[in-house]
């Protein structure tokens, strides 16, 4: 990933923040010489050591964990918001302003593993579910639905594990800017109604 230092983000617990709120991850491997890309929510451990999450049995990431080339990397995507030039109060100054894309990304690098453990894997749904449910106001637990039902669907997937042995994150929010364009732009931002563009502004002045 091409870094600036400006934008480099070496803050543990801020990159574990952005994992646990935006916990979609683009799973990234390599198989016969060809890109797996894979999209599945994924949980970071309270030590920031380990990824976990949950494929089907027919994922080509089952190939990839029981390859000698284990290697994977896990993206997570933050907010972002397109930056129009017409903000920055430097434009009057010069005109030599372009628009931007601000941006909060988190990369995972590690090596993928199965755990084929039923009553982790049931634990772990079970951990997942309980996570996500109160953002929709509700309290569905898996016990709610038939046990046989569960056991089928449990025997369908297998779990993951991610060794994370670098955690990278690109905060791309208007650093390279000179201070007055960046409140302009946290101001234009907090016009908006759009919860992405509200979230980007919060990324930018927490």
């Amino acid at each position: 990933m091409y870094l600036p230092k400006h934008f480099a983000a070496d803050d543990q617990d801020l990159l574990a923040q952005l994992i646990k709120e935006y916990p979609l991850a683009t799973l990234v491997g390599s198989l016969n010489d060809q890109l797996e890309v894979n999209h599945l929510p994924l949980m970071l451990s309270s030590d920031k050591k380990k990824l976990h999450g949950h494929i089907a049995r027919m994922n080509p990431l089952m190939k990839i964990a029981q390859s000698s080339e284990t290697a994977v990397t896990a993206i997570f995507h933050g907010p972002n918001a397109y930056v129009t030039p017409a903000w920055y109060p430097s434009k009057k100054e010069s005109g030599k302003v372009v628009p931007t894309w601000n941006y909060a990304v988190v990369h995972a690098q590690g090596h993928i593993k199965l755990i084929e453990d039923a009553l982790w894997l049931r634990s772990h749904v079970s951990q997942m579910t309980n996570i996500h449910e109160p953002t929709y106001q509700s309290n569905w637990k898996l016990d709610d639905a038939p046990e046989d039902y569960v056991q089928t669907m449990l025997k369908a997937i297998v779990g993951i594990e991610i060794e994370v042995e670098s955690l990278v994150g690109k905060f791309k929010l208007s650093q390279n800017r000179p201070p007055e364009d960046c409140d302009a732009v946290v101001k234009e931002l907090e016009k908006s109604p759009q919860e992405m563009l509200q979230a980007m502004r919060q990324y930018m002045k927490p």
